[in-house]
């Protein structure tokens, strides 16, 4: 039989890790209790590697509220996921999102994956000088943007003002650094310039 998967998305993907998520969580609450949403009837998979089991989740506000055999009450939203699989959202550890979320920050091609963590920054998009503003600027393809930032703190907080739907997380690549030092000339640093990679990077 193929079980189609159901995930929940831009949630906190660990659900085995929450001890809020568990059957026993919602043990004596009111059959009348209202929830957001309630997923009934799917597979659970917790994440904990545990054997999956028919299950019931509830999401209220931005917190999964409880997994379990049955959910108490009612949901204002209630799916039936007959069939489907619940499991915690995915990480992609190498993902490159970074030009794409600048001007569409749905990030449907993972989310509907079930990807919710993207984990970026093989080439990250700061700390930036001018003439890594113009690298990145000149090989621009069908993703156009303006690159107003300076530190990989504030490309950040552009994307968080702008609204995206995934958790993102990023390196500080070893790459955009050497090249901030260095540009793109095949040398080894002195010790100076190292010095300043590491203050960079701090």
């Amino acid at each position: 039989m193929k079980i189609r998967i159901l995930r929940v998305t831009g949630l906190l993907t660990v659900l085995a890790a929450l001890p809020w998520a568990t059957p026993a969580t919602s043990a004596g609450k009111s059959q009348a209790t209202l929830h957001d949403t309630i997923i009934r009837n799917g597979i659970i998979y917790d994440g904990s590697g545990s054997k999956p089991y028919p299950g019931d989740l509830t999401i209220d506000a931005d917190r999964i509220t409880y997994v379990g055999p049955h959910a108490p009450g009612r949901g204002r939203t209630e799916v039936d996921a007959h069939g489907q699989a619940i499991a915690p959202g995915f990480v992609n550890m190498l993902a490159h999102p970074e030009e794409s979320l600048m001007v569409d920050g749905r990030a449907l091609s993972d989310l509907r994956q079930g990807v919710t963590l993207e984990v970026m920054g093989e080439i990250s998009m700061g700390p930036l000088n001018d003439n890594l503003k113009s690298f990145f600027k000149k090989f621009q393809t069908d993703v156009h943007y303006d690159i107003d930032w300076t530190t990989l703190g504030e490309y950040l907080t552009k994307l968080e003002k702008k609204g995206i739907a995934p958790n993102i997380a990023s390196f500080v690549s070893a790459g955009t650094i050497r090249q901030y030092v260095l540009g793109e000339d095949d040398v080894q640093p002195d010790a100076a310039q190292l010095a300043q990679m590491r203050q960079l990077v701090h």
